[in-house]
């Protein structure tokens, strides 16, 4: 006979193990111990207000569908404040170069060589805005890796050729001002070139795809020459600008022969890159800077024929040397837009 104890009370909580689930819980969130409701756990976490989900906070750049380093944003805003400098002064000098006058950051014999400096920087300006569109580094390292050699190398030429600048020399207020202005800019911006390419560097890197728009077979030996001579020219100018500089067509002094020499050298390591990378998708930035550069660099030759000595050598290699940077962008377009279609 069971003990008055041992029967159900009215006043016991305690809910009886054996009690089936109701219809209104089935899923038994609210039988818990202690009569504590039991929280499901979501699929998907619920971000709690005001705070950003994974997706929205600061991460890495995607990586590129092709492989390689992805862009960083360092590179990109380089690209983009030098092509504005470029435009800006780049057109200043090419400008006044077409008149006849001489301006620019050190004392010229000739107003061809800031002009040429100028219409340089203005040339290589479509092809830098054109950098931050792209998603890899090996997309553009064909332009930028030059552009690092120009912004540099003008640093140092005009810091060996201090002797020469108007800051130094004096002057007029304008090209005084003008030299200060070129020398911080160009300091400023060399400091910009080596902390943007090291933390791009940094980045993570993927192995590269294989190559979708290989060169044509008959441009290889092409590119080879124009792209050594380039760099020949470059090299002689800029370690020996005393002997190197008496094969320039025109009148040039120590700072004129060295900076031609490195804009020289900056468009051989451009054209040589692009015949290393053997792929037309990975050259676009430096295809549109080619030609323009090409362009305006005629521009100032033609206005100021009077000052070349034609009937020289190097005058005719130099028609020649311009003339095979604008068929191979001009070319190197047209293929690429080409083979666009067919790109994944």
């Amino acid at each position: 006979m069971a003990n008055a104890s041992d029967l159900p009370r009215h006043d016991d909580t305690e809910e009886d193990p054996r009690t089936p689930r109701s219809a209104a819980d089935p899923t038994g969130a609210t039988g818990g111990t202690g009569g504590e409701p039991a929280v499901a756990e979501a699929p998907n976490p619920v971000v709690a207000r005001g705070e950003a989900p994974d997706s929205a906070r600061g991460s890495a750049p995607a990586p590129p569908t092709g492989g390689g380093r992805p862009l960083t944003a360092g590179v990109a805003m380089l690209a983009t404040t030098v092509a504005v400098v470029s435009v800006l002064v780049g057109g200043l000098l090419m400008a006044v170069g077409l008149t006849g006058h001489v301006f620019g950051a050190w004392r010229s014999p000739e107003s061809l060589t800031p002009g040429l400096i100028g219409a340089a920087m203005l040339g290589t300006a479509p092809g830098l805005f054109a950098v931050s569109r792209a998603r890899a580094w090996h997309e553009v390292r064909t332009l930028v890796l030059p552009l690092a050699i120009v912004v540099v190398g003008l640093f140092s030429v005009s810091l060996l050729d201090a002797g020469h600048l108007y800051i130094a020399r004096g002057g007029s207020v304008v090209p005084v001002l003008f030299s200060l202005g070129w020398l911080f800019v160009l300091g400023v911006l060399s400091v910009f070139v080596l902390v943007a390419l090291g933390w791009q560097y940094l980045a993570p890197a993927r192995p590269i795809g294989p190559s979708t728009a290989p060169l044509p077979g008959w441009s290889k030996p092409a590119l080879a020459v124009l792209g050594s001579a380039w760099l020949g020219i470059g090299a002689g100018l800029l370690t020996r600008p005393g002997f190197w500089g008496g094969f320039v067509p025109w009148a040039t002094n120590r700072a004129d022969a060295q900076a031609l020499g490195v804009w020289a050298l900056a468009l051989g390591v451009g054209v040589l890159g692009a015949l290393a990378e053997d792929d037309l998708t990975r050259t676009g930035a430096a295809l549109i800077a080619l030609p323009c550069t090409a362009v305006t660099v005629t521009v100032v030759l033609a206005c100021r024929a009077s000052a070349v000595d034609w009937r020289s050598g190097p005058a005719l290699s130099l028609v020649c040397m311009v003339a095979g940077l604008l068929f191979a962008g001009a070319s190197g377009r047209v293929l690429l837009t080409r083979t666009s279609p067919a790109r994944p």
